[in-house]
């Protein structure tokens, strides 16, 4: 399939360096013995397009028995993804929703006006020697569906559009990028693709969406002549056509973006809004406990501990 017959093995870029309007350093956390590392929001970029939270979470190796748990916590303004490499977690949540998360599948979590949900370790995974591997990401909900009611979709891996071509393997989770559309319902327009390349092999960015930026999982690649390692994200200026080539060990990519909001974004621990007044009358409720009777449950088959308010 020749799906974009323009880019051909060792052709010139066509941009300068300047095309890259951010690079970003993400900040890392040690979980104990669980590494973090957080792209955004970052000092000089909030978001890119929808996308407002963005985390790589391991690679862990962990001992049977032990696993990663996320308690019951909230979260009102966007949606959330957790696309997983290696590992699993065992999701639920406060809209009934109870599914195991394994690599290359997509789980869709829209938060509107307020969902709380946990993610641990399954039973099944603790019974022996396991890993964890993966990206969550935000996305904010556009002032028009801030208050929409939580939903949870879940979309096993072969159901995602698959592209290959030339040494290049591009599944898209979310939106809409080189003629592929993915099947979870979009608020604004977005795409979100796990890509893989086989060394020296080019990949040209999506060139119809206002914001695009590309986050390295493994490998590297060079853009423009620069060379760029495993765990940057690159934010690109709009409308240049950006062309990226493999490192000599091939690299794995998440590539991400879509149209701006209409305003910024207030985001304090979970939450999201377009106003902090939104933001106050969240952590209320959540401060308050008032379990079923708000905004606010806990997850049906996890309800026997939450994480508080932060002080």
């Amino acid at each position: 399939m020749s799906w974009n017959p323009a880019i051909e093995p060792g052709c010139p870029d066509e941009v300068g360096i300047d095309s890259i309007e951010t690079v970003i350093v993400p900040r890392a956390r040690d979980l104990g013995g669980f590494e973090v590392r957080r792209a955004l929001p970052a000092p000089k970029r909030q978001m890119v397009g929808p996308f407002i939270f963005f985390d790589q979470a391991g690679p862990a190796e962990l001992l049977t028995g032990q696993g990663i748990d996320v308690r019951p916590h909230p979260h009102i303004g966007l949606a959330t993804v957790t696309y997983l490499y290696r590992g699993d977690f065992h999701h639920r949540d406060s809209t009934g929703a109870d599914q195991i998360i394994r690599p290359g599948a997509l789980n869709w979590m829209v938060a509107g006006r307020g969902v709380t949900h946990s993610e641990r370790t399954s039973a099944a995974a603790r019974s022996g020697p396991n890993g964890l591997f993966g990206i969550q990401t935000w996305l904010a909900l556009p002032d028009t569906h801030e208050d929409v009611a939580p939903t949870f979709d879940h979309h096993p891996k072969e159901t995602l559009p698959v592209l290959e071509d030339r040494g290049i393997s591009v599944r898209l989770i979310l939106g809409t990028a080189y003629g592929m559309v993915a099947p979870a319902r979009m608020f604004s327009e977005t795409f979100y693709a796990d890509v893989k390349l086989e060394a020296g092999s080019r990949l040209p960015m999506p060139d119809d969406h206002e914001d695009r930026g590309i986050y390295i999982v493994e490998g590297s690649i060079s853009i423009a002549g620069q060379d760029f390692e495993a765990g940057r994200m690159m934010v690109f200026r709009p409308r240049d056509r950006i062309t990226v080539a493999a490192g000599a060990q091939g690299a794995r990519l998440m590539i991400l973006g879509g149209a701006t909001l209409g305003g910024p974004r207030y985001i304090w621990w979970n939450f999201v809004a377009s106003s902090e007044e939104r933001i106050e009358a969240a952590k209320a409720e959540w401060r308050a406990g008032d379990w079923g009777n708000g905004r606010f449950d806990l997850p049906e088959g996890d309800r026997a501990e939450h994480i508080p308010l932060p002080d």
